[in-house]
């Protein structure tokens, strides 16, 4: 990456400050460009659902992957449930998505609960494993909550068999008016779902799979504990990757914790950190991959409480360029509000982009779906050094020494994060982030990853210069 003019700046920049420049191309077409990390890690697509308790849960983490990214199970989740997570999702089918399923005496109270935990929009149900029905919340909407599914569901089914290839599901869908069906075996047992949108994205999108084919997950541990049991009782469970994370990275604890778990067969990332000696400390600790960022998270409330960190576009840079000097990599992690955002990380060199709290407002992150006084569906977000994470992850500290750490809080213990009415799953946020991604690197001339971080040049912006890119939904 160059600076346009070679106009180095004497500050720091953030996400906002910078534009990218359009180079010559010789692409004809964005899908000739290839998204794959080059870090190793087998993404598809270099986006990581960030290790937070309201964004990653085994939801989120079987359908990121299954497009080609991955999500990180956060570190306050019990060892052996993270195991249950893990063996769940690597148990999950790469093409078909899982079903919401229900029997057919459960209630229409339990179906109105349990549809908004998938986008799909229904419920499929079943008897004894084979699909009897279908019910969708438009379909319990004038029943009390006591009524069973069988007497509200529709029985006009309608069903694909598991050998059905992405593009045969999407035509017979198409020809059938159908926005979705059952996916069965060959003893009609339900083995998944596949809407009209999900057979084309499976056409779009690469899985993010390991050696056996299965969805690649990985979750994270701190630094404070027996962290070399819990690393390796994770590995030992199916985990793919190991993140040690903790707010401030570049600090003894974490370094001796990466020696501690240095001889585990998996890659290693650790953060954050936000400067050049932070990533080169890490890394000859034995980190695989730096996790740059401290303070840019909308969750985070470090930078006006403490006065530390960096904007994020040039800690990523200083980091990524030590990184590479030592044949590593970097992993942006915060400050990413749009898909423009994603594309300068990776042109300031990270080899994947962490999202947080934009993924929190999604029918895949593990909260409820609640409802404001104005009629908006919405999610509880909350930071991981928040009080409220902090309560959860010292659960089992005396209630003294609970009280004295929550009074050490570093980020919001409550935010709505609104489900926007035409995206609401994650599924659709990663469409956004990887069509504008894959556009940018058609206008840099870039064909995958390492070749965009390369070429593109960046520009710096006023205020007023980032205002007008913004699109106006009504006339000024």
């Amino acid at each position: 990456m160059r600076f346009l003019n070679d106009t180095v700046p004497g500050y720091d920049l953030t996400y906002d400050d910078v534009f990218l420049v359009p180079n010559h191309s010789s692409l004809s077409s964005r899908h000739d460009v290839d998204l794959t990390s080059p870090d190793g890690t087998g993404l598809t697509i270099p986006v990581v659902a960030a290790n937070m308790t309201a964004v990653s849960g085994r939801r989120m983490a079987e359908t990121i992957a299954r497009r080609g990214g991955m999500a990180v199970i956060p570190q306050d989740i019990p060892t052996d449930v993270v195991a249950e997570v893990v063996s769940w999702v690597k148990n999950r089918n790469t093409v078909f998505e899982t079903a919401v399923t229900l029997t057919p005496t459960e209630t229409t109270g339990m179906a109105l609960a349990v549809i908004p935990k998938r986008s799909h929009g229904a419920a499929i149900v079943t008897h004894e494993g084979i699909p009897v029905g279908v019910v969708t919340e438009g379909d319990c909407e004038e029943s009390d909550r006591f009524t069973q599914v069988h007497q509200v569901m529709s029985t006009d089914l309608f069903v694909l068999p598991d050998t059905v290839t992405p593009r045969e599901a999407f035509d017979r869908l198409h020809a059938e008016h159908r926005r979705f069906a059952p996916v069965v075996d060959a003893e009609g047992r339900l083995v998944g779902i596949m809407t009209r949108k999900g057979a084309l994205r499976s056409t779009l999108y690469q899985p993010a799979v390991d050696a056996s084919g299965k969805l690649l997950i990985a979750a994270a541990v701190g630094i404070n504990g027996d962290v070399a049991l819990r690393a390796k009782s994770l590995v030992a469970a199916g985990v793919d990757i190991i993140v040690v994370d903790t707010a401030h990275g570049h600090q003894d604890k974490m370094l001796e914790t990466l020696t501690a778990i240095g001889d585990q067969p998996v890659p290693i990332v650790a953060g954050n950190v936000v400067t050049a000696s932070g990533t080169e400390d890490l890394i000859d600790a034995g980190a695989d991959i730096v996790k740059v960022g401290v303070g840019p998270g909308a969750m985070c409330t470090t930078r006006m409480r403490t006065g530390v960190g960096r904007p994020q576009f040039s800690a990523v840079l200083e980091c990524a360029a030590a990184a590479r000097e030592r044949g590593k990599h970097v992993w942006a992690d915060g400050g990413v509000r749009h898909p423009r955002d994603v594309a300068l990380a990776l042109a300031a060199g990270a080899s994947a982009v962490m999202i947080g709290s934009w993924f929190a407002g999604t029918h895949e992150s593990p909260g409820d779906v609640q409802i404001s006084p104005e009629g908006r569906p919405y999610k509880e977000s909350f930071g991981m050094a928040s009080a409220r994470a902090v309560n959860i992850r010292t659960s089992a500290d005396s209630p003294f020494d609970r009280a004295r750490k929550a009074l050490f809080e570093e980020g919001i213990s409550s935010s709505r994060m609104y489900l926007d009415a035409e995206s609401p799953g994650v599924e659709s946020l990663i469409d956004e982030i990887v069509s504008g991604v894959r556009s940018a690197f058609t206008y840099a001339g870039a064909a995958d990853v390492e070749q965009f971080t390369e070429l593109a040049q960046v520009g710096i912006q006023s205020a007023a210069g980032y205002a007008e890119g913004r699109p106006l939904h009504s006339s000024w």
